[in-house]
């Protein structure tokens, strides 16, 4: 086992269990940039790991009874259909030669991870002048609106793994900006463990995971994300969003 893999796993399963942030954003551009895996594979690899971990959150949600079915298959009926075109696109650019491949990923995840700081910033900037549960704000959106996202972030999931938390929750608050943030989070949950799942199974297909970095980023994560989780309760989120938004932007500027 590979130990530097598994000490990166811990690394960014505590920021996981900390921030809430979906944890493509953050594995996947840190093996590209450490070189411990292709661009193609790193994102496969990520798929499989992150659709593993999605499995737990899932069960905790419905539990708990915070998942709203109706917006799940709204974003369904996009966002699998948006990622079987995107796991075709790789398929097609494979056989053009793994230089086209690479190149598509890294140029897709490097303005995906952009545009994900940005929308943290905007959240520290804004985030108290949004409407919330409870309070009068935005009418409830359009069907067509929310299976819309699910069509541009399933497309984005399966060529980069992002997305499929942070995109997805940030549409979701302005859609339905009366609907608790509780239930849009489980919503989101549960619908990425369907989403990644598809999207591993697309990338299983093609050959791009890589179960020598699997194993060792499991073994890292749990125990970071358990660890991280315990105190997200305690740490202060307006400092964590500005480092975090930064730490995004600086990685999407040197994949780009």
């Amino acid at each position: 086992m590979d130990y530097r893999v598994a000490l990166l796993g811990l690394c960014v399963g505590f920021l996981v269990g900390l921030t809430g942030m979906g944890g493509g954003a953050l594995m996947t551009p840190a093996l590209i940039l450490l070189r411990l895996a292709r661009p193609a594979f790193a994102v496969g690899t990520d798929l499989v790991w992150s659709a593993l971990t999605r499995v737990v959150g899932s069960y905790v949600h419905v539990r708990q009874k915070t998942v709203d079915t109706v917006i799940v298959k709204r974003l369904a009926i996009g966002s699998i259909p948006g990622a079987l075109a995107g796991i075709a696109l790789l398929a097609y650019l494979r056989h053009q030669g793994v230089k086209s491949e690479d190149k598509l990923v890294v140029l897709i995840l490097g303005g995906a991870l952009i545009c994900v700081a940005l929308g943290l910033f905007f959240r520290t900037v804004f985030g108290a002048q949004l409407p919330r549960a409870g309070q009068e704000g935005l009418s409830r959106g359009p069907v067509w609106l929310t299976t819309g996202v699910g069509l541009v972030v399933g497309f984005l999931v399966s060529i980069t793994s992002v997305g499929a938390g942070s995109l997805i929750v940030a549409s979701l608050v302005f859609i339905y900006p009366t609907t608790p943030l509780k239930r849009l989070v489980g919503s989101d949950i549960f619908h990425g463990l369907f989403l990644l799942g598809i999207s591993a199974v697309g990338h299983i297909g093609i050959g791009s995971v890589d179960p020598k970095l699997l194993v060792p980023l499991l073994v890292g994560s749990l125990p970071g994300v358990w660890a991280g989780s315990r105190l997200a309760a305690v740490f202060p989120e307006k400092v964590l969003r500005p480092v975090l938004a930064t730490t995004l932007l600086y990685l999407g500027l040197r994949l780009l």
